[in-house]
């Protein structure tokens, strides 16, 4: 992107329905105590965010556990804003457990990434993107913030009145492998290493979980939505075709999308041609979530069609 302006957002996003009150007109608002400056935000938090928005840009990652780019690009901008000390909040919506919000922000798709100036939306960017530029608008955020005169720093406290948080446990090897290696994108290594971890221990439900989310990346990357879907048009049977738009479908949030066109496909399918059709379902439902009424809503539709 080249620049970015709150104009651009202005009717697409309706947060007014989030808000706890309207902000105080004059004198900019004390800078607020905050435990950590990456807050997991909800639908009945979301006014305290707008209220922050007014001191310091809130930056809104809209994300979901499914969502393999998400895990791509959200721990960048983590990064990002805990080296900005205070500088920028980082606001974390997870989509499906905040419905309210991904609706106010009309997420087409994720990850998508919007920031907030005095409770304004400010278009970042969709989709997974490299470092190096999400560094950028990180940077051209700021001057935008500077120049709508929202340029204070949050005061983070140590949260000792807080129950402390037990440590987490260091990942083990191969596991840390295959997160070095997508952090570069290297997915075939990172495939090669959750392999290796499920060969040691087949029930390893991270590394099954890991491991399905990083094939989903590696075959993905490089793909183009518009030209995937002009093939897909053109050859409605071929396998290999609408995998690859289900594939994209998927990685862009458009979860029952994916799943209609490859029922749709396997039920024009002959029988002795529907298994490869049958696994990638099974293996996209994986990554989106058992309990997910969107899966439960397919593999019931699934089930009608085998039998």
């Amino acid at each position: 992107m080249s620049e970015i302006s709150p104009a651009a957002l202005r009717g697409a996003v309706d947060l007014s329905s989030l808000r706890n009150r309207p902000p105080a007109s004059g004198a900019a608002a004390p800078a607020p105590g905050v435990v950590d400056v990456v807050v997991d935000a909800t639908d009945e938090t979301f006014g305290q965010i707008l209220e922050i928005s007014r001191t310091v840009p809130v930056v809104v990652d809209l994300w979901a556990e499914w969502c393999g780019p998400c895990k791509q690009l959200s721990p960048i901008i983590e990064k990002i804003t805990r080296e900005l000390e205070g500088r920028v909040l980082l606001a974390k919506v997870d989509v499906d457990a905040n419905p309210q919000l991904a609706q106010s922000f009309r997420a087409q798709s994720i990850p998508m990434v919007v920031a907030l100036i005095a409770g304004q939306p400010v278009p970042m960017f969709t989709g997974a993107v490299p470092e190096q530029q999400v560094r950028e608008v990180f940077a051209q955020l700021l001057q935008v913030a500077a120049q709508n005169g929202v340029s204070g720093s949050l005061a983070v406290t140590d949260g000792a009145d807080q129950a402390p948080s037990e440590e987490e446990p260091p990942l083990p090897p191969l596991h840390a492998e295959a997160f070095a290696a997508i952090e570069v994108g290297d997915y075939a290594a990172a495939i090669r290493a959750y392999e290796k971890a499920l060969a040691e221990n087949p029930r390893d439900e991270d590394a099954i979980a890991g491991l399905g989310q990083v094939r989903l990346l590696d075959r993905v990357q490089g793909l183009d939505l518009q030209e995937a879907r002009v093939a897909a048009a053109a050859a409605p049977l071929d396998l290999a075709a609408q995998f690859a738009v289900a594939d994209l479908d998927l990685a862009g949030g458009h979860v029952e999308d994916s799943f209609a066109r490859l029922l749709d496909l396997f039920a024009q399918l002959p029988a002795d041609q529907r298994t490869p059709v049958r696994e990638r379902l099974v293996e996209l439902f994986g990554l989106v979530g058992a309990a997910d009424p969107r899966v439960i809503t397919a593999r019931n539709r699934l089930s009608s069609l085998l039998f």
